[in-house]
């Protein structure tokens, strides 16, 4: 298999336009956190899901990273009832 390193946004490289590639990256990250949380507290995806208050298969997507369907705020809510303050930085692009 022919790997290749990304430079920057692998959604960007992937054809994503910039504003879906951003997007997708920020839920990818918040994602990450909440996988982290459920495995720092060694939770079962059903106990994830009851600690979270939302359906199990949630729980399944996000630790799969299928995480387009989920809004950005609804991860940071989940990402928040673990214990972690998100913030937003925010870096100048180059504009077409």
């Amino acid at each position: 298999m022919d790997r290749k390193t990304t430079k920057g946004n692998v959604f960007k490289e992937l054809g994503f336009t910039n504003e879906e590639a951003i997007a997708l990256a920020m839920r990818v990250d918040l994602a990450v956190e909440i996988e982290k949380f459920i495995k720092r507290r060694k939770l079962t995806q059903a106990k994830a899901a009851e600690y979270f208050g939302v359906p199990q298969p949630k729980i399944s997507k996000i630790v799969r990273g299928k995480v387009a369907s989920f809004s950005i705020e609804y991860l940071v809510k989940m990402v928040a009832k673990a214990g972690k303050a998100p913030r937003i930085s925010f870096a100048t692009k180059q504009v077409a």
